[in-house]
């Protein structure tokens, strides 16, 4: 996913004894750096819940997993032990905070297993929003106010089939979805999904936002990824 954020459990711990936490940011090489933005308190989160922003809670997902993806079968493991859906996550997301999902990305790279959200909020800012994936119970959200894309601020209003119809979509003829993304980088904006099977086979679709119809991604995508892992 373009924004990925994860906020520590101690930091969580300090929100409920009324502290003060920064909010680290991770790219997908995996280094932290601190937001540029205001820290979150707990009488802040506290605010941000009564004006529709969901109020930071524990943290901590129901499902225990550990970040291991020594034999390439990470995203295996997370589709089976997952019990939300992507479609379901998108509407706990959108519950959270009112507006539009731009992407969902099941992961286990903090303590549990976790969807991740991106939602263009109807307040016009990017939100990261943390969902536990056995109860999509919010475990964290925070603004992101780092680089925006004004071509996909553009492509999600424009788009006839959210997040979740994607997601049911792919779901439908390909297993679980474990990730899923508008990707504007193309000549023309498209959801990106990405799937396990029963017979633990992953696979790349498209799903186009006007539409709504269903299509494999090309081979060279799927080599693309193959690479962007080997670079990690």
């Amino acid at each position: 996913m373009k924004r990925q954020l994860i906020i520590a459990t101690a930091a969580a711990a300090a929100l409920v004894a009324g502290g003060t936490v920064t909010a680290v940011a991770v790219s997908n090489g995996g280094s932290g750096s601190a937001r540029s933005g205001a820290p979150v308190t707990a009488q802040s989160a506290a605010h941000d819940a009564g004006s529709g922003t969901a109020q930071v809670q524990d943290g901590r997902s129901g499902i225990h997993m550990q970040d291991d993806d020594a034999n390439g079968q990470e995203d295996i493991r997370e589709a089976r032990a997952a019990k939300v859906t992507a479609s379901d996550a998108a509407a706990a997301a959108l519950k959270a905070v009112p507006g539009t999902v731009a992407g969902l990305d099941l992961d286990a790279d903090r303590p549990g297993l976790v969807w991740d959200a991106d939602v263009l909020g109807k307040d016009g800012k990017w939100h990261e929003v943390t969902l536990d994936a056995g109860t999509a119970r919010v475990l964290n959200q925070h603004v992101d106010d780092e680089d925006d894309d004004a071509r996909e601020r553009a492509a999600l209003r424009n788009a006839r089939t959210d997040a979740g119809a994607a997601a049911r979509t792919a779901a439908a003829s390909h297993g679980t979805v474990t990730s899923l993304e508008l990707d504007d980088d193309r000549a023309k904006p498209v959801w990106e999904v990405e799937t396990v099977t029963k017979d633990g086979k992953e696979h790349k679709l498209l799903v186009d936002p006007q539409s709504g119809n269903l299509s494999t991604a090309p081979a060279h995508d799927a080599d693309d990824d193959d690479n962007d892992g080997a670079d990690d």
